[in-house]
């Protein structure tokens, strides 16, 4: 599994930003994706997961503003951020897991930083 998320940047209050995860290196369709952020200072916590049949699960901070979306044909995981707000900023990462010899393996792609400005 190689995760490389893109998208990142500098994003106005009330604004949108789109980031993406491609992976590159497994059976796209059969992993389980998330996006996690970790802001300065803080534990790196979910933010969105996606399971492969589909299944969403949010965070409380982000529901009705963030969504997590998949597209398997082109192996890349998606997070739409809309109105974000200044406490959304921080580095947001991607991960991966599947099972692997029965166990639950996590896959971690490098960072991108999102920076809401007020």
């Amino acid at each position: 599994v190689q995760l490389q998320a893109s998208g990142g940047g500098l994003v106005q209050a009330g604004g949108s930003l789109r980031l993406s995860c491609a992976d590159s290196g497994s059976i796209f369709s059969i992993n389980d994706m998330g996006w996690y952020r970790q802001a300065p200072g803080k534990q790196r916590e979910l933010v969105a997961a996606i399971t492969s049949g589909g299944s969403t699960n949010y965070a409380d901070l982000v529901k009705g503003r963030f969504t997590i979306s998949r597209d398997n044909a082109k192996n890349t995981v998606y997070l739409q951020m809309n109105s974000p707000k200044p406490e959304d900023t921080a580095v947001y990462y991607c991960a991966a897991s599947r099972i692997v010899a029965g166990s639950n393996v996590v896959y971690w792609g490098q960072g991108t930083l999102v920076t809401v400005s007020s």
